[in-house]
């Protein structure tokens, strides 16, 4: 078994390595911009940039030398004057879409101070006579010219005695290292062990995963060991007394729980049993009594979907060769179904156990939120209400390799429940 331990596990450096793959591009390339959604419309361009720069982002996405800048956005100026019109200088002309400097003008286009230490790039396709970045221009047809200069320098254009007509202008941070990637960025982050840093909590996320889950653990481990064997338990009673009344009872029971919305649980018990009866608190998180009410509606609300699905597989083993076997050497029936039955039905419980150990983990998004609960399903729900993206790309990221290191225990759990199972 350790064999295949270690094989199995070998095999999963690829598909972990494809989970942060899926993360990378899921977080990094799909949304448009990720500092304008975690923070929100009301910001500067320099806190935007800075956000980048904290996580990353201001980086080329794979691999490559140049990497866009807030400081300026690529600018054709054929499509508008943009942030030219700001100056009486610089006279914009639809007709030639261009903006010419006036002799004796100085114009600095950018939006913030660049860094002392960090090299930048003007691509600018200009004619006429001017300075920029302290580089001369000089081109009496139209010119595309790329200029190098140091954060500590100045960006800003100068004319002397001659006019200065620009059509197309951007600006590029110099990267040394063409492997210095947002990737990259991403995986030294996870090879160290850090998540990210919450602009909402204003915390390390790596603190707030380890802060909720004691309060998910303690919600989703009753609801998830009492719901498994009140389950089972009367997923086996349905086969002991199949097609007999208390049979057809459950099963329009399970039916019935299976048809009735999560919140409808929810708020019956907080109205009901908490605010009504008093009996359970309605919210927050001190003591287990603060537990019992939304653990118990868990439970109730998983077992109309779990005894259909265990009472399917009790009645398919019903049927099979080595229960009449057993029936005709004078097994008692209680016998055969606790004993041979459940064990031959392991496999199906198994599989449907082990694939639900990583929600342990991420918690219940519904209960936490409804009642109070600092677990980890509160913090997602959180996370996404606020576009708090670190948070929720580290949220996915864990359950996904938590379902990596589920199916590794699902087939080791197979071969320890039946003897017909081998790891090779």
């Amino acid at each position: 078994m350790l064999k295949y331990i270690l094989r199995r596990l070998l095999q999963m450096i690829p598909t972990v390595i494809g989970v942060i793959l899926v993360t990378f591009a899921l977080f990094n390339i799909v949304p448009n911009d990720l500092a304008a959604i975690a923070l929100g419309k009301n910001v500067t361009l320099e806190m935007l940039e800075n956000f980048d720069e904290q996580r990353g982002l201001n980086r080329p996405l794979f691999f490559g030398t140049r990497s866009a800048i807030r400081a300026y956005e690529d600018q054709d100026l054929a499509e508008g004057a943009g942030r030219w019109r700001n100056w009486s200088n610089a006279v914009w002309s639809a007709e030639a879409g261009s903006i010419t400097l006036q002799p004796g003008s100085e114009i600095d286009p950018l939006a913030f101070k660049l860094k002392d230490e960090v090299e930048y790039e003007w691509t600018v396709k200009y004619r006429g006579e001017g300075t920029l970045a302290g580089q001369e221009l000089s081109s009496s047809d139209w010119k595309t010219e790329k200029v190098r200069f140091q954060g500590l320098e100045s960006g800003a254009f100068e004319t002397d005695l001659q006019t200065l007509e620009i059509k197309k202008l951007k600006l590029r941070r110099v990267v040394s290292n063409p492997f210095d990637s947002q990737l990259f960025f991403y995986v030294g982050q996870l090879a160290r062990g850090e998540l990210g840093f919450s602009e909402h909590f204003k915390q390390p996320v790596s603190k707030l995963l380890l802060d909720g889950v004691p309060p998910s653990l303690a919600l989703m481990i009753p609801i998830f060991f009492i719901g498994l064997i009140v389950s089972v338990s009367l997923s086996l009673v349905c086969a002991f007394f199949r097609n007999q009344f208390l049979d057809r009872f459950l099963v329009v029971t399970a039916v019935a729980l299976m048809s009735i919305n999560y919140l409808v649980f929810i708020i019956v018990g907080q109205y009901f049993l908490a605010y009504k009866e008093g009996l359970f608190p309605v919210w927050g998180y001190e003591s287990a009594r603060y537990i019992v009410l939304p653990a118990l509606i868990g439970i109730v609300s998983g077992l109309g979907s779990n005894i259909r699905f265990y009472r399917t597989i009790m009645l398919d083993e019903m049927y099979k060769d080595y229960v009449r076997t057993a029936f005709a050497k004078g097994v008692s029936k209680p016998r055969v179904l606790f004993v041979h039955v459940l064990k031959n039905a392991m496999i199906p419980i198994i599989t449907n156990v082990v694939i639900a150990i990583p929600f342990l983990y991420t918690g219940s998004l519904l209960l936490e939120k409804f009642f109070g609960i600092p677990g980890l399903g509160y913090l997602g729900v959180t996370a996404v209400l606020s576009s708090d993206i670190d948070v929720v790309r580290a949220l996915v990221l864990i359950g996904a390799l938590m379902f990596v290191v589920a199916n590794l225990l699902t087939d080791i759990c197979y071969a320890a429940a039946d003897p017909r199972v081998k790891l090779k």
